[in-house]
C-alpha cells in the first residue's frame, strides 16, 4: 500500500510497514510505562501527527456485540475526559430516564488502524464505559474485567493470561447472515478442509489478507489455516493479559469481517452455520502468573499442571451448567454442542479427549495452561474470561464421593435449559451482579421466544436473523 494523497482533504496515508512498527512501539510503551505516562505520549503522538485525523473509539456491550464511534482528532485531544453517549441506543445498556453514559479511553490499548480496513487516517483506541456515578459500567464487563484483573494483581500478586482461538466461516456473498431469508441457506467459499486448501484459493487468500492486518496491528500472531469444516478458518495469537487478549478476539472479528466484505464474501462467526460439519469455536487458553513465573505448572503434577490449576478447572466443571449460557449465549450455538462433531459438552476435563469442556494441552513452564473449550465464537469474549477468571478465585470446588462411580455429565443441550441454569445459579449471581444478570437474562430470554423451542434438523432462519451479531432495528421489528 503506497503512500497516496487525497485530493479532498490532503490526508497521506501510512503504510503497512509504518503501521506495524507504531504499534509494536505503542504495545511496548503499553507494557512498560504507567498509564498516566501512556497517555502523555499517546495524546502527544497523536497532536504532532498530521496523518491522524481521527479516533475510533470501541466497547461492546453486554451480549459482545462491537461499537464503534470516531471523533475528530481535535475534537477528541480537549474532550477526552467527557465523552458521553447515549446509552439507551445499546441493547442491553441503560433505560431512556437515565441515558447518558461515559467513555474512559484506555490509552494503551491505541493502535494505528490500515485505511483499506478502518479508512484513511485513523487510530482505533479501546473506551471502559462508566455509569453518572463514575464507576465501570455494571453491563461493560471490559471495564469490569479490567477492574478485577487490576484488584488480582494488587492484592494476591496474580496475573490472569489468555490467548483464544477462534473459528468462523467464509461464506459466498455479501451480507449472507442478513440475507439468510431469501436463500434459506449458506453457500460455502471452499470445499477444503484442514490444512486443506489452495495456495491462492478464496478462503486461502482471505485467510492472508486478515493474517497481514492482524500483523501490522500488533496481534504478534502464530499461526493461521482453514480449519476442519470446508470454508472454515481460524487464525492464533500468542498470550497476552486478559483485556488485550479480549481486544483482539474483538478486532479479529471485524478485521475478518470487513475482509471479507472487500473480496464480496461475509465471515461469519455463527457457531452451526451449516447442517453436516464441524461448527465453530473460540477455545480459552487461561493461565495466571505471579512474579513472573506461570503457577499453573508443576513438573510433578499430573499432566504438568499444579494443584492450583486443578483446582481451578474442578470449580469450573463445578459451575459449568449454570456457566454455560454465558459460553453459549445464542440459540444456534447449541448446535455446536453435538457429539457427533468433536463437541466439547462433556462436563470433564482430559488430556486427550475434545469432547471434555476442559483440555489439558502439553506445555512445559512457560506454557502450561488448559482450554476451555465450550466456548462459541458468538460469546462476549470480556464476560466469558471474566466469568472463568471470577470462577476460579471464588467459585466452589467440585465433591467428589469416594467409591462412588461418576456418570459423564453435559451441558444443556438447548438454550433454554441453559437460561434456566444460569437464572437459579448463585455464582452467576456473585459475577455479574443482579442488575446485570437481569438484563442478560431478558436479552437471551427475548431471542429464544423468536426462535422455534426445539432446535430440529435444519437451521431456522429465526436464530440467523435475531442473533445478536446480526439483527438490526429493521430485522427485529420483523418478528
Amino acid at each position: 500500500m503506497d503512500n497516496i494523497d487525497i485530493a479532498t482533504n490532503n490526508v497521506k496515508s501510512y503504510n503497512y510497514s509504518e503501521i506495524k512498527e507504531k504499534n509494536l512501539e505503542i504495545l511496548e510503551l503499553s507494557e512498560k510505562k504507567s498509564e498516566l505516562k501512556v497517555e502523555g505520549e499517546i495524546k502527544g503522538f497523536l497532536r504532532e501527527e498530521e496523518r491522524i485525523k481521527a479516533v475510533a473509539i470501541c466497547f461492546s456491550d453486554i451480549e459482545g456485540r462491537f461499537h464503534m464511534l470516531d471523533y475528530d482528532k481535535n475534537f477528541f485531544l480537549k474532550s477526552a475526559d467527557n465523552l458521553t453517549f447515549d446509552g439507551s441506543s445499546v441493547r442491553g445498556f441503560s433505560e431512556l430516564k437515565e441515558s447518558d453514559l461515559r467513555l474512559i479511553p484506555d490509552w494503551g490499548s491505541t493502535r494505528v488502524a490500515p485505511e483499506d480496513i478502518f479508512g484513511i487516517g485513523k487510530v482505533i483506541m479501546f473506551a471502559d464505559v462508566y455509569g453518572n456515578d463514575n464507576k465501570p459500567y455494571h453491563a461493560d464487563f471490559r471495564a469490569q474485567l479490567k477492574e478485577y484483573a487490576k484488584k488480582l494483581e494488587k492484592t494476591k500478586g496474580l496475573m490472569p493470561m489468555a490467548a483464544a482461538e477462534v473459528e468462523g466461516f467464509l461464506m459466498d456473498g455479501q451480507d449472507a447472515e442478513q440475507n439468510y431469508t431469501k436463500s434459506r441457506n449458506f453457500k460455502l467459499i471452499s470445499s477444503g478442509g484442514y490444512y486443506h486448501s489452495l495456495p491462492l484459493d478464496s478462503l486461502k487468500q482471505f485467510i492472508d489478507k486478515a493474517a497481514t492486518v492482524q500483523r501490522v496491528m500488533a496481534f504478534n500472531n502464530e499461526k493461521d489455516h482453514p480449519e476442519v469444516a470446508p470454508s472454515q478458518f481460524e487464525m492464533n495469537f500468542s498470550y497476552t493479559d486478559v483485556v488485550r487478549a479480549c481486544d483482539n478476539i474483538s478486532l479479529y472479528k471485524l478485521i475478518c469481517r470487513q475482509v471479507a466484505e472487500n473480496m464480496g464474501m461475509t465471515a461469519t462467526f455463527l457457531p452451526k452455520p451449516k447442517k453436516g460439519i464441524n461448527g465453530s469455536g473460540m477455545h480459552l487458553n487461561i493461565s495466571f502468573s505471579k512474579g513472573g513465573k506461570n503457577i499453573f505448572y508443576d513438573k510433578k503434577g499430573k499432566d504438568g499442571l499444579s494443584k492450583f490449576a486443578w483446582d481451578a478447572t474442578s470449580k469450573i466443571l463445578n459451575h459449568a451448567s449454570e456457566l454455560c449460557l454465558i459460553f453459549n449465549s445464542s440459540v444456534n450455538s447449541y448446535r455446536r454442542l453435538d457429539p457427533n462433531f468433536e463437541a466439547p459438552n462433556q462436563i470433564e476435563v482430559s488430556a486427550k479427549d475434545r469432547g471434555s469442556m476442559i483440555r489439558i494441552p502439553a506445555g512445559n513452564e512457560k506454557t502450561a495452561r488448559f482450554e476451555v473449550r465450550s466456548v462459541a465464537p458468538d460469546a462476549n469474549s470480556y464476560l466469558a474470561i471474566f466469568s472463568i477468571i471470577k470462577t476460579i478465585i471464588e467459585g466452589e470446588k467440585e465433591e467428589k464421593i469416594e467409591n462412588k462411580r461418576e456418570r459423564v455429565k453435559f451441558l444443556s443441550s438447548n438454550i433454554h435449559d441453559a437460561i434456566r441454569q444460569f437464572r437459579r445459579g448463585e455464582l452467576t449471581d456473585k459475577i455479574l451482579g443482579e442488575e446485570a444478570k437481569e438484563s442478560y437474562l431478558n436479552l437471551k430470554e427475548e431471542v429464544a421466544d423468536r426462535s422455534p423451542k426445539e432446535l430440529g434438523r435444519y437451521i431456522k432462519k429465526d436464530e440467523i436473523l435475531f442473533h445478536h451479531e446480526v439483527t438490526n432495528q429493521v430485522l427485529w421489528d420483523k418478528f
